[in-house]
């Protein structure tokens, strides 16, 4: 199981949006997927309220105490993803969920507030030595501001761009927020729009970037088994009877 966490200083960045965008994302590539909500806030159980489908579920972890022994569970149980959505600022439950995660995403808007408050998280990414990337989320369109921010973030990481900013870049539109009141990912709510091919594609660099692969849903393959099997005894049984009633 790989385990994605979603961490920054400062509120207002689109952790949760972010979340649920890649859940769904993954789960449309073919992974099982397990959201984990660690900010008392409850973004993601009121999300799920308003959801009619049961898929993916939240699952709510408050105590850092409980993040590392429920992940193991998880990854024993066959989950492939856990995607952690942590609380504003740093508290003990966001440092254990970095602690062990496969990838910390920290969000940031292209502001200088945004990005100073990157700071604390980064610090605790690289002291437990995990991989890290930063998401500039809710840009505007186009602008001088993207590209300074962007420089800001790999000045502040000192590494190489391209090694510690997702891409593509996350532009502010109503779709994002307008799906999430509707309990709804944005590539459900507005499947051929711009944002819900960017989250797609956001996805799809946080595939390559782990080296991961979808595999056959476990359940499937139990009933599909189970299925061939009572295929297999029903055909056993026809040529028995075939068989008596010749002789």
């Amino acid at each position: 199981m790989h385990t994605i966490v979603l961490a920054t200083q400062k509120g207002g960045s689109g952790k949760s949006t972010l979340a649920i965008g890649l859940a769904l994302a993954a789960r449309q590539a073919g992974f099982t997927v397990r959201l984990i909500e660690t900010d008392p806030q409850g973004t993601l159980s009121n999300w799920q309220r308003r959801r009619a489908a049961k898929a993916p579920m939240v699952e709510p972890i408050y105590h850092a105490a409980d993040i590392e022994p429920r992940l193991k569970m998880l990854a024993d149980s066959g989950l492939q993803l856990a995607i952690v959505d942590t609380a504003a600022g740093l508290s003990a439950a966001t440092t254990a969920a970095i602690r062990h995660s496969d990838l910390c995403l920290i969000p940031a808007r292209p502001s200088v507030a945004d990005i100073e408050a990157t700071a604390s998280t980064l610090s605790v990414a690289r002291a437990w030595k995990r991989p890290y990337s930063f998401v500039l989320n809710q840009t505007p369109i186009r602008g001088q501001r993207i590209d300074s921010a962007a420089n800001t973030l790999a000045e502040e990481a000192a590494l190489d761009l391209a090694e510690v900013l997702a891409r593509p870049l996350i532009v502010m539109r109503n779709d994002h927020q307008d799906s999430l009141a509707s309990g709804l990912a944005v590539s459900e709510f507005a499947p051929n729009s711009k944002s819900a091919d960017e989250i797609r594609a956001l996805w799809q660099w946080i595939e390559t970037r782990l080296d991961l692969a979808a595999s056959t849903n476990v359940l499937i393959d139990q009933v599909i088994s189970a299925a061939n099997r009572m295929l297999h005894a029903a055909s056993e049984l026809a040529s028995d009877e075939a068989t008596r009633l010749t002789s």
